[in-house]
């Protein structure tokens, strides 16, 4: 009897993926977790591999690229997106994994580039997508459609509105700095640097007996040993002519707050100045210098009414001032004349150069203090800081990271939102410093801000449009339009670029529900639905 020959099936050969993860170079970024990945593609998926190799955790540590296999039977076709997990190893502690990119290369040689750039810090499955950007309308694959829309639902829930005040910008949702997102809060560098910056300059001023001190000032030159230690060419220069009357308007043109000087045609009626009151460089009339263009108006009416604060039993006081300034033939842009409210009376005294010395320096200082109050509150608390905030948490509730808007504009958001928060928390708060500290702190700083956003426009925070609205367009020595201007040219034509190669007409502007509901709700929630003063409901 012949022996029986036993066959096998054929073996199969299984494909492989080359996967290539890079951990960020940055502080506090290794993981020594298990990680996991399932690579997704049009025509199957991979099974959840353990990346694992003979470096062990090493090839997951700060700034290391290490390069995985993962096999699949067959080719899963083009890679759609990624799904990333990681375990702790027992008896260790979870820890925080931020990796910049993952790198995958098939079998039929395609390379596909999955973008992370977050902050991983529990077991959660997440998922990523291609770096490609892709439209709604774009992202026709069955997994991409419900991929986006479980991302967008996600997102609804992790960043929610909260009104913290009324008639001011609405913020994101949290408790507190550490139930934000992770891929929002602060690097363990930067909460670092915070810190010690917060902690130096408190040690500074306790050093110096003034921390907690409620001593009133001897003289403007005891300011000199707060900043003893800061001192630059600047510094030196600002306590040299700080006085001065052509150093003033310099101030206003390139100082901290060049946005609300404005060139004037006509004087108001609440600021009755006449030609027997001021001295004009070179003769000539108000009305002729303001033909000319020569004469420039700052007027702080949003202050008018507004209740001070008070400071250690003391009431604060916050004036509304008008200032009449005036270009001299040397290009010079000089104060010659200041009221301090704004209804003329008897009471209410228009002051000049001429005046004593002190009479018209007192006059300059509560005008810097006015300037101060609206550059803080208006300026860089609300058009910065809050509105920024707004736009960052429309961004990520309702654009997903493969959109081309939100990969254009992410990067830009950074920080904003823990920052805001620590704002809200130790500055406007009841206990914050600024209420406690500034003229304008309470119930004012509230009153100022309802009445920055009621009046402001969307065209005042575009630079251009800003710079012609106030006829600011060609004064000399005015570096804030010189230098805004061409940063802003650099920055239009790459945003134009970008949204150009996706956005052919207005039509896909038009029919991209996702940044139609992403301007939607920076109207709502940043402008609070004022037609008047903010962007359209939908653009363009």
């Amino acid at each position: 009897m012949l022996p029986t020959r036993i066959s096998s099936a054929p073996h199969r050969e299984m494909v492989k993926y080359e996967v290539t993860v890079t951990t960020a170079n940055l502080a506090q970024s290794t993981t020594t977790n298990n990680v996991f990945i399932k690579l997704v593609g049009t025509d199957g998926e991979s099974k959840r591999t353990w990346l694992t190799s003979l470096l062990g955790a090493a090839a997951f540590f700060r700034g290391v690229e290490f390069t995985f296999s993962v096999s699949c039977p067959t080719s899963i076709g083009k890679l759609v997106l990624i799904e990333i997990d990681k375990k702790p190893l027992p008896l260790l502690p979870e820890d925080s994994w931020f990796p910049n990119k993952v790198q995958v290369k098939s079998p039929e040689g395609d390379t596909y580039h999955f973008p992370i750039y977050r902050w991983i810090d529990d077991n959660q499955v997440i998922r990523f997508r291609e770096g490609t950007a892709l439209r709604l309308v774009e992202d026709t694959h069955h997994l991409g459609k419900y991929n986006r829309a479980k991302e967008l639902k996600q997102r609804e829930e992790e960043y929610g509105w909260k009104v913290y005040a009324e008639g001011i910008p609405h913020c994101i949702k949290v408790d507190n700095p550490f139930s934000l997102p992770c891929e929002v809060r602060f690097s363990f560098t930067k909460a670092t640097q915070f810190l010690l910056t917060a902690s130096s300059g408190l040690t500074e001023l306790k050093l110096k007996g003034l921390a907690d001190t409620n001593e009133h000032w001897s003289s403007i030159d005891a300011l000199e040993k707060v900043f003893c230690c800061k001192r630059t060419d600047i510094s030196d220069y600002v306590q040299k002519h700080w006085k001065d009357d052509d150093f003033f308007g310099y101030q206003m043109l390139n100082g901290v707050n060049p946005v609300m000087i404005r060139r004037c045609s006509v004087l108001p009626d609440n600021f009755p100045v006449t030609d027997e009151m001021v001295f004009i460089q070179g003769g000539g009339t108000i009305e002729e210098e303001m033909q000319k263009g020569n004469m420039f108006l700052l007027d702080y009416k949003r202050f008018d009414g507004v209740k001070a604060n008070i400071i250690n039993g003391k009431k604060q006081y916050l004036m509304a001032p008008l200032v009449l300034l005036h270009r001299t033939p040397d290009d010079k842009l000089m104060p010659i004349a200041i009221q301090l409210k704004q209804k003329p009376a008897d009471d209410n005294p228009i002051f000049f150069p001429t005046d004593s010395e002190y009479d018209w320096l007192i006059a300059k200082i509560f005008v810097r203090s006015a300037d101060f109050n609206e550059h803080q509150l208006n300026v860089h608390l609300l058009r910065t800081h809050l509105l920024a905030e707004v736009f960052a948490v429309s961004l990520l509730r309702n654009l997903p990271m493969v959109h081309p808007l939100y990969k254009l504009l992410v990067p830009h958001t950074r920080y904003n939102l823990q920052i805001n928060y620590l704002a809200r928390l130790l500055l406007i708060s009841p206990k914050g410093v600024f209420t406690q500290f500034a003229a304008s702190g309470g119930e004012g700083m509230f009153t100022i801000l309802k009445t920055a956003l009621s009046s402001l426009t969307y065209s005042s925070l575009c630079i251009p449009e800003d710079i012609a609205e106030r006829g600011m367009d060609s004064v000399p020595n005015f570096y804030y339009r010189d230098d805004g201007l061409k940063l802003w040219d650099i920055i239009q034509r790459f945003v134009q670029g970008v949204l150009g190669h996706y956005y052919k007409t207005d039509a896909e502007v038009q029919q991209d529900s996702e940044l139609q509901k992403w301007i939607q709700d920076i109207f709502e929630h940043g402008f609070l639905s004022q037609q008047s003063t903010g962007p359209s409901r939908r653009v363009p």
